[in-house]
């Protein structure tokens, strides 16, 4: 996961709407299904995916009134905490 995506796709959220992003995980993760694909393009396509899902995670966070700066740490610590263990 990259801060730097979640933070632009949290900005996106917040001036447009959580949904697009949901649509294109849907996207993202029907297009896993091609057999086709090799192993690095099912690779980029699954960090896409975990920093859409991130980003819905940040937004939610600030949605309750954390302060965005806040939420991205929050996040990313959260995540470093959990490859950590």
């Amino acid at each position: 996961m990259k801060l730097p995506v979640i933070k632009q796709l949290t900005q996106f959220i917040e001036d447009n709407d959580e949904d697009f992003v949901l649509e294109t995980i849907e996207t993202l993760e029907n297009l896993t299904e091609v057999p086709s694909l090799k192993d690095e393009e099912l690779d980029v396509i699954g960090e896409l995916i975990s920093n859409m899902y991130g980003a819905i995670e940040v937004h939610k966070m600030v949605k309750d009134g954390t302060p965005k700066k806040e939420a991205l740490n929050t996040f990313m610590s959260r995540v470093l905490g959990s490859i950590d263990k």
